[in-house]
């Protein structure tokens, strides 16, 4: 069990602007990827705690768009500007 409390995240996700830019309802991007109405509701909302790379994948062929423009991310405030919290290191 972990002692740190629970975090929320801060990933925006702009589906919503996304689906206004290219004049796509959430019925259509639905009937596109195949991703049910709830879970694409879900993401529009920014209710979402995770995705999966292969709904992003559909996501982004079906709007002909990019992660980058769906998600962006806040930065800590609680952190001063140039250093960030280490989570996680990566061996090569």
């Amino acid at each position: 069990m972990s002692d740190r409390k629970e975090e929320q995240h801060r990933i925006t996700c702009h589906l919503d602007e996304v689906l206004q830019t290219h004049d796509v309802t959430l019925t259509e991007l639905s009937r596109r990827t195949g991703i049910t109405m709830a879970n694409l509701s879900i993401l529009k909302t920014n209710k979402a705690k995770a995705i999966r790379f292969s709904t992003l994948t559909a996501i982004c062929e079906a709007l002909d768009t990019s992660p980058a423009e769906l998600f962006s991310f806040s930065p800590d405030q609680s952190f001063p500007a140039g250093t960030q919290k280490a989570t996680a290191r990566i061996r090569h």
